[in-house]
């Protein structure tokens, strides 16, 4: 009986060899009575001694994956990599809404009192008022001493002494000099004098420009107390557009320690301080006047 069997190569190449020794010897006897397609051994071959080991089979199909690993522990943090390149501006984004409007601040701090406005021309008489009641007399004074002689009417009152210089459609387009003159007769050391300049003062077709106007006494500026002038100050703000303003203006003032006799009071336009030349014109087409009153002297 033929003792052929599939075996799995891998355990054939072990039991074989264990196997066939003994059967090969025990019918070595009959080895001769055998054909030619029998081994040496009497039988066939797969009963003879082990040969070289046969080709593998295929492998067989993979087992199930195993049950996966535990997770292992987070390595050391890598070291900080160089700072890259910084990248170019972005576009600007769109404009945001407004904000809500703020609250009110606190008032900040007064500033400075300003300079002093110029007089305002003379106000008009106001109605006479009722007669008050007769005081009572007193006592009698001592004896002053001898002043210097001023003017006086009979009831030993001052007496008023003024004059005014008009000048019909003046249109003096000087930028600097004399404008006009008015002489008066002074009568007294004691007493000061008060002027005025009432016209149309105006400077045309500039920008951050001004022009003064002043009073001169025999040729000279006040200086007891200060000197009466007056400026006109003009500015655009932007832009080219042209300016050409007449106001009617007012200049006024009194001036002490004026000698006693004639006196040439006139009225001059010039420069400003810090500012240089501007096209300026005095009066136009109305009445200018220069007015000029002796009067008592200030109170102590």
């Amino acid at each position: 009986m033929l003792f052929c069997m599939k075996i799995p190569s891998a355990i054939m190449l072990w039991i074989l060899p264990l196997l066939l020794i003994p059967l090969c010897s025990a019918n070595s006897k009959n080895s001769s009575n055998k054909n030619s397609q029998h081994g040496s051994c009497g039988y066939s071959a797969c009963f003879c001694a082990p040969r070289i080991p046969g080709i593998p089979g295929s492998p067989g199909p993979a087992g199930p994956a195993g049950t996966p690993g535990s997770p292992g522990n987070n390595g050391p943090e890598g070291p900080m990599g160089p700072r890259g390149v910084e990248g170019d501006e972005g576009p600007r984004g769109k404009q945001g809404l407004p904000g809500l409007r703020g609250g009110t601040g606190s008032t900040g701090p007064a500033g400075p009192s300003g300079s002093k406005g110029e007089a305002g021309p003379p106000g008009p008489k106001g109605p006479q008022g009722l007669s008050g009641k007769a005081g009572k007399k007193g006592d009698t004074g001592p004896p002053g001493s001898q002043g210097p002689s001023g003017p006086k009417e009979a009831s030993g009152s001052f007496a008023r002494n003024w004059k005014q210089c008009v000048f019909k459609n003046l249109a003096d387009s000087r930028d600097s000099g004399l404008v006009k003159e008015c002489i008066f007769k002074k009568t007294s050391d004691n007493t000061s004098l008060r002027v005025y300049w009432s016209g149309l003062l105006r400077i045309y077709n500039c920008d951050h420009c001004c022009r003064r106007w002043y009073f001169t006494f025999n040729g000279a500026e006040c200086s007891a107390p200060e000197a009466i002038d007056a400026i006109v100050y003009m500015r655009y703000g932007s832009g080219s557009r042209l300016k050409n303003l007449y106001r009617p203006r007012h200049v006024e003032g009194v001036c002490d320690k004026i000698h006693k006799g004639t006196v040439r009071v006139g009225f001059w336009v010039g420069n400003c301080n810090s500012y240089g030349s501007a096209d300026a014109v005095t009066g136009w087409n109305s009445v200018s006047r220069m007015y000029v009153e002796e009067t008592p002297p200030p109170q102590a």
